[in-house]
């Protein structure tokens, strides 16, 4: 069978203003010289106007990378693109470590853990749920071309979850002061770097979209950062202040997160996705209890169905984010 190459294909064509810099990492010396701990790539975007309130800043989810928001495994344009044309400035991070961040071990951390297509396919195309998940209409085993589209740009987690998740939240806020208020939106596991930008930093994150956030709170599964915190594994500042995890053992009891006050939060689950349909209002109630303003939307909710938990890149991807867009507009 003949193939046209990728630049003959029926890829719609898009158009914006783009670039891309790093959020530096700390200058550290060593026996090789000063090197950089966990740098940030950005790569950003914009209409020739724009016309949104605020920019959009994308953080990827799990082992992904900035491409996540980007492409769809096949081959169309992502969210980041239709941001850009509904008139808003979008910030797409590779977080340190991760996709064109790069990663030195003996400063951003070790990793152990691997993956593979067989993850790939649980996470995005979980087996035995083909009558659901229909927006997954691609391959569902390992041997899928989109499959391995998705998986080759993805890595493990770290090891300390707690340190990785940190620096995250800080190369965040460090973007955060160059943008200006924004709203951030996340995708699974990079939920824990918007918590923390916002715990830190509440004036510069004006609504937070969390797309199938890991969580429920307090999460302690194998292979995943213990989330001891309550929807983060590093550490959180709370009013009153408390210096060590383990004083949630009984619940929040009264305890607010610094910076949540009144802060407006989307928790976003696909219809077909289980896990996060069970998480998603439990997270919203840790939240609100926690002092923010949060709502879940299952897409269900807006009538859209079929969507599992790699909503932001399936075959309905411009359609999914439709709702977002909607909320993100009517934040004041």
């Amino acid at each position: 069978m003949t193939h046209n190459p990728p630049h003959l294909s029926a890829t719609p064509s898009t158009a914006a203003r783009q670039g891309m810099f790093w959020v530096e990492g700390e200058h550290v010396p060593s026996e090789m010289g000063t090197l950089e701990r966990g740098p940030m790539f950005v790569h950003w975007m914009s209409p020739e106007v724009v016309t949104a309130k605020y920019p959009v800043v994308l953080v990827h989810g799990g082992g992904g990378q900035g491409t996540d928001w980007l492409t769809t495994p096949d081959g169309r344009p992502g969210w980041a693109y239709r941001l850009v044309e509904a008139g808003f400035a979008v910030y797409v991070v590779d977080r340190p470590g991760f996709g064109r961040s790069p990663a030195f071990a003996p400063l951003t951390g070790s990793r152990s853990g691997h993956s593979s297509l067989e993850l790939a396919a649980f996470l995005f195309a979980t087996p035995g749920d083909e009558a659901t998940q229909t927006q997954w209409p691609w391959g569902r085993d390992a041997q899928s071309k989109e499959l391995g589209q998705l998986t080759a740009g993805m890595t493990s987690l770290f090891d300390d979850g707690a340190a990785s998740q940190q620096l995250d939240g800080e190369r965040l806020v460090e973007l955060l002061a160059l943008t200006g208020p924004a709203v951030v939106i996340t995708h699974s596991a990079g939920a824990p770097a918007g918590w923390l930008a916002l715990n830190a930093r509440a004036d510069l994150v004006k609504g937070v979209v969390a797309v199938e956030p890991m969580g429920p709170p307090f999460l302690d599964f194998p292979g995943i950062p213990a989330l001891s915190w309550g929807l983060t594994s590093a550490s959180v500042a709370f009013e009153p202040p408390m210096l060590e995890a383990s004083e949630l053992s009984d619940g929040l009891n009264g305890r607010k997160i610094a910076g949540f006050d009144g802060v407006d939060v989307l928790v976003l689950s696909g219809a077909a996705s289980p896990r996060a349909l069970g998480a998603g209002p439990l997270i919203v109630d840790f939240l609100n209890e926690a002092g923010a303003t949060a709502t879940h939307m299952s897409l269900a909710d807006a009538g859209i169905q079929g969507n599992a938990h790699g909503l932001i890149f399936e075959a309905n991807s411009d359609e999914t984010i439709v709702p977002v867009i909607e909320w993100i507009n009517l934040l004041p």
